[in-house]
């Protein structure tokens, strides 16, 4: 089924996401539903913040949106390691019309549980590494609107309070 996509500044999205425990036929199901709400909405990568869940869960695509060639679902996701700079121009589901240029680190490596419970590790550049960065920052409650200036993020909050209403 289908999420109703979280949009800033609700809460949940500024909250430090929990580990998950243990893997459950519940969270099995919220990991399918993340699945299609992340395909359906034209994301490459989704954040379980961003559909209401405060829990350290993230799904990536990036051969999306349109080809479903490469997706990971990541359990209790964290960075161990980067390295160079880079900038990165970016959109959000939780922040629509919102594009904000963010310095990115070129290269990570990502180590997490699949959906299984097994440890994987990620080493990568390129977009992989940022839609890992964009989604992870999700965990720990950082948005495309804290990643921008104040005057930038003052305007916006206007704008996503109108579409609240």
């Amino acid at each position: 089924m289908q999420l109703e996509i979280c949009t800033w500044p609700d809460e949940v999205l500024a909250a430090k996401a929990k580990p998950i425990e243990e893997i459950t036929p519940e969270l099995e199901k919220l990991i399918e539903s993340m699945v299609k709400t992340m395909y359906e909405s034209d994301g490459v990568g989704l954040a379980a913040p961003q559909v209401g869940k405060s829990i350290r869960l993230i799904c990536v695509d990036q051969t999306g949106p349109k080809t479903r060639g490469e997706l990971r679902v990541l359990i209790n996701p964290q960075i161990v390691e980067c390295d160079g700079e880079v900038d990165s121009e970016e959109g959000c589901l939780s922040c629509p019309e919102l594009t904000v240029t963010v310095k990115r680190s070129e290269h990570v490596v990502v180590r997490a549980q699949d959906r299984e419970g097994k440890e994987v590790c990620i080493d990568t550049t390129g977009l992989l590494a940022i839609i890992l960065q964009h989604e992870i920052d999700h965990l720990d409650g950082v948005t495309l609107a804290d990643r921008t200036g104040r005057l930038k993020k003052a305007m916006y909050r206007k704008k996503a309070l109108r579409w609240k209403k």
